[in-house]
């Protein structure tokens, strides 16, 4: 049934723990998402913002002719076929593009006229005198501009259905094709040189900057590339180098520019600065939260586990020491009942059951006395009075007291001492009771091999007490957890020696109440080395070390007047 809620158990740790990693995946998801979504969205606004500049740019150009749409083209041809001018209607349209910065000249010839051909005379309009004038000195872009809108228009003309069409030679000329929609045939060409100083500093250049601004609160900056020179013409920020590894984004102008094109580097916005900082900000805040939750699970799960496993030592403590006070109270019974029955009258038997009786009495007051520093350790009522003591006299009084117990058991001791030691403050009966459990333990568990060695050095300002034995060791898995009360090393051994599993917590927490440390050494099959450290009293040195215990404990107040360490 253990086993079984046990399974259960670790079922439904996986399980949280699957839960938990599974929602923190979704949200991660669900955030990146979110962060990709506003990057793709600011991405998609500055493309926008970019093809809207461009319309811009264009509908600069259409600025002094819009609403030339509205007239009759068929009228405006028969106005120039008689005089030679065009009506004031008309007229007024080429004012506005001649008064314009953009254009520098106007020049027209009609669909028929074949003087680019012949280098014959062009109409040129004189701003001074608002009329047509015929000119033979005119560039050569007011030709090509021509020629580029006649090959046009002789493709599109008899399916167009506006009055009018304006081309581009690039950015060097705009021509406004003018259509006699009733005959379907082109009328003429107005041809407008562009000036291209203006047109690169005073415009386009002014209108990059100030719509893009500095990239670090627009987000992008943008390179007006002429692609046939590979050069740029102009950009949003001149401290940016333009480099084709930059290039993000292309937009070409519709219908116009045709040697030029807008390149595009995007930068990181204010907005996707504040989505990339919340995002890291959640991603921070979201971990932090599952690993203390998952902490806090892993801890109730482990304490779980640490007070199952205590409560079943207790559970196997409590039936074990029952037994074990039963039978020294059983002997002692049955002893007692064959005394007072009078059936024992031989001095020899007397003896021996008054040594049964004594013997199972002392088995009996050390298994309560163990019980009862437990049970003070627990309560945190363990009562010391350290004093300064050299521990080979102390070592030596124990030896003297139980080498006839350790020879009874076929021991062979072997004791090494240094000297001179320095004086340690301890309580004397601590160290008896520390030296007896690890002495104990150390016959108890030694099968084969009967060896006992004890040894105290002076080692880095510690007294250092190690009991060595060549029993059946100690498991690797199994010496951290060997001081917890109630803990047994499980194996054929452990199993018929009698203990309960106290011993060494209360050896260990002794040795902490005076102040040292105690740790383990074992190798499976070769043995034990439990090893004890006490600090040397401050301001002692090797000269007064020789000192006896009596000479040590008459330089210190009576044992009434020391303090007490609880």
């Amino acid at each position: 049934m253990l086993k079984k809620y046990l399974s259960l158990r670790w079922v439904l740790l996986g399980t949280a723990i699957l839960a938990i990693l599974g929602l923190t995946a979704m949200n991660v998801f669900s955030l990146y998402r979110l962060h990709q979504t506003t990057i793709q969205s600011d991405l998609e606004n500055k493309k926008l913002q970019i093809s809207e500049f461009s319309d811009k740019i264009h509908h600069r150009f259409y600025a002094p002719y819009r609403g030339v749409g509205k007239l009759e083209i068929e009228h405006i041809q028969q106005e120039f076929e008689q005089t030679g001018q065009f009506p004031q209607e008309f007229k007024k349209f080429i004012e506005q593009a001649a008064s314009d910065s953009i254009f520098t000249d106007i020049y027209f010839k009609t669909h028929e006229c074949r003087a680019c051909q012949k280098k014959a005379s062009l109409l040129r309009y004189d701003k001074a005198e608002h009329k047509f004038t015929p000119t033979d000195n005119y560039s050569e872009f007011v030709c090509d501009g021509m020629g580029i809108a006649r090959t046009r228009m002789k493709v599109l003309v008899n399916e167009y259905r506006y009055n009018n069409k304006a081309i581009f030679d690039s950015h060097y000329s705009m021509t406004l094709a003018l259509i006699n929609l009733s005959e379907q045939q082109v009328f003429g060409y107005l041809t407008m040189l562009i000036d291209q100083d203006y047109l690169v500093n005073d415009y386009l250049q002014k209108e990059l900057v100030n719509r893009f601004g500095k990239p670090d609160s627009s987000g992008v900056v943008v390179w007006l590339r002429d692609w046939t020179k590979d050069e740029t013409v102009a950009s949003s920020d001149h401290s940016r180098t333009y480099h084709d590894g930059k290039i993000q984004y292309k937009q070409r102008f519709p219908d116009f520019f045709g040697n030029w094109i807008l390149k595009v580097a995007f930068t990181e916005s204010p907005t996707i600065a504040a989505s990339k900082a919340s995002l890291i900000k959640n991603f921070v805040v979201l971990c932090g939260a599952v690993i203390i939750l998952l902490g806090a699970i892993g801890f109730i799960f482990v304490t779980a586990q640490k007070e199952r496993a205590l409560a079943e030592r207790q559970a196997g403590f409590l039936a074990n020491v029952t037994h074990e006070l039963k039978t020294p109270l059983a002997v002692m019974q049955a002893a007692g009942e064959n005394l007072a029955d009078g059936r024992v009258d031989n001095r020899e038997r007397l003896k021996s059951y008054g040594r049964h009786i004594h013997s199972e009495a002392l088995r009996l007051k050390r298994m309560i006395e163990k019980l009862l520093d437990v049970a003070k350790a627990d309560a945190g009522q363990s009562i010391i009075e350290p004093k300064a003591a050299n521990l080979r006299h102390l070592v030596e009084r124990y030896i003297e007291n139980h080498r006839n117990y350790i020879d009874s058991k076929g021991f062979t001791l072997d004791v090494d001492i240094e000297e001179p030691l320095p004086p340690v403050m301890i309580d004397t009966d601590s160290f008896n009771t520390i030296i007896g459990n690890l002495v104990e333990n150390a016959i108890k568990y030694s099968e084969e091999e009967k060896y006992l060695g004890i040894r105290v050095i002076n080692q880095n300002s510690q007294v250092t007490l190690s009991i060595i034995d060549r029993g059946i060791g100690i498991p690797n898995n199994a010496t951290k957890h060997i001081f917890e009360k109630f803990y047994r090393v499980e194996d054929s051994l452990t199993a018929q020696s009698k203990g309960h599993g106290l011993g060494l917590s209360i050896v260990k927490n002794l040795v902490e109440l005076n102040g040292g440390q105690i740790q383990v050494k074992s190798e499976m099959g070769s043995g034990s080395r439990f090893i004890v450290k006490f600090p040397i009293i401050a301001g002692h040195t090797q000269k007064n070390t020789t000192k006896t215990a009596d000479e040590l404990s008459q330089q210190n107040p009576k044992k009434e007047d020391q303090p007490q360490y609880v």
